[in-house]
């Protein structure tokens, strides 16, 4: 969890309740923001693919052993504070760069954590606490946001900001170099085994199915960026001069959390794709919320409602992709990330792009765009149970 804050909550996503300090100290605008923004989720693409292949490359290497996930989530960790305290100079023109690699470093973290603990927790006979890992990002964007709420309190610079954010990810990561161990996890299979698994086809589903899933999982990616991306800029121009517009940060953190938590707690044979539906249609009133009711509560309902399905959505479709893959689940978890990282990556030139032909609506438009895509993902997981019927054992 303390990992995931770090790599997600803090090299991730501190973007954001950062952002406005660096709008008010004239740093940057909102079209260089928005670049700043997709170098970040382009480098979690990259990281996620380099992942995915990760043991394909190994084995073109000629190594016979594989690396511990441990050792790649400490590389991760320490490039996270590094580049989040990168971040605190004045280099303009490096920013992108640092951006890109924090992204890297995010997706490595997340991608062995999940690794290392998930298996850890099978062999412990508990996988159904797997969700709970997933709090730790929730977790992060709750701290950041409300240090950041502080600093904007205290009239500090962004610079400021980003030091104290990479000082914060250095206390972290200390504290968790010694669990984060190699004598800690068990020896990972070698790259040669794990290639080959990765290579095994699943039973028939065929190309189509995968490819509605794959399209759906994309969609969500950019159906929530904007808002994740800009939120306390868009509050910002709702409600000028509220003491409260720093708080719509740590209220998304906290739907992290509980949407983690009830994800862990979810005992049932329902098909995946109606809860996956599901999350796709909460997340889309809550991108919809600042639209119909831009106020406090409409502020606070979407942030805590664009939050609640977060993990979930990630949770459940990787469970998809097991069940259509049970043998090459990797290949095809590689690709869902993938699109959704294009989502991501999609969102923010689209909010500014608007935004600059019509300063007045352009945030109101990429909002409408971004709840009507995820409304789509939804139907599109409703016409997958018709087309495609999960047969039920016995």
């Amino acid at each position: 969890m303390l990992a995931l804050a770090v790599a997600m909550g803090i090299g991730r996503f501190a973007f954001t309740p950062l952002l406005p300090m660096m709008l008010a100290d004239s740093v940057i605008d909102l079209a260089a923001a928005s670049w700043l923004a997709s170098a970040n989720y382009l480098g979690y693409l990259v990281g996620a693919l380099l992942c995915t292949f990760q043991p394909w490359i190994w084995q073109k290497l000629g190594r016979s052993t594989a690396v511990r996930n441990t050792v790649l989530v400490r590389i991760g960790l320490a490039a996270t504070v590094g580049l989040t305290l990168g971040m605190s100079l004045h280099l303009p023109a490096a920013w992108p760069l640092l951006r890109f690699a924090a992204g890297v470093a995010s997706a490595l973290v997340f991608v062995y954590v999940s690794g290392w603990c998930l298996g850890t927790l099978a062999r412990m006979g508990l996988p159904a606490m797997g969700a709970v890992i997933y709090t730790g990002p929730g977790a992060g964007i709750v701290l950041s946001g409300l240090a950041a709420s502080g600093m904007v309190a205290l009239h500090w610079q962004a610079a400021a900001g980003w030091l104290v954010f990479g000082v914060l990810a250095a206390i972290l990561t200390a504290v968790l170099w010694p669990t984060v161990s190699p004598r800690h996890e068990l020896p990972a299979a070698a790259p040669a085994a794990a290639a080959q698994a990765g290579q095994g086809a699943g039973p028939g589903h065929g190309g189509m199915e995968i490819a509605l899933l794959s399209l759906a999982y994309g969609l969500a990616g950019f159906g929530y960026i904007i808002t994740a991306t800009f939120l306390p800029v868009i509050a910002r121009q709702a409600l000028p001069g509220s003491h409260w517009l720093d708080l719509f940060w740590p209220i998304f953190g906290l739907g992290v959390i509980a949407g983690a938590l009830i994800a862990s707690r979810i005992r049932t044979r329902l098909d995946l794709r109606w809860l996956l539906a599901i999350c796709y249609v909460v997340q889309a009133v809550g991108v919809a919320s600042s639209l119909v009711s831009p106020s406090l509560a409409g502020f606070a309902a979407g942030s805590l409602l664009l939050g609640l399905p977060f993990t979930a959505i990630t949770f459940f479709a990787m469970q998809e992709a097991r069940r259509l893959r049970p043998l090459g689940a990797s290949s095809l978890m590689g690709g869902l990330t993938a699109l959704y990282g294009l989502g991501q990556i999609v969102g923010p030139p689209l909010a500014t792009g608007l935004l600059h032909r019509n300063p007045a609506q352009g945030f109101g438009l990429s909002l409408e765009i971004a709840a009507g895509s995820l409304v789509l993902g939804a139907l599109l997981y409703a016409a997958m149970t018709r087309l495609y019927p999960v047969q039920q054992p016995g």
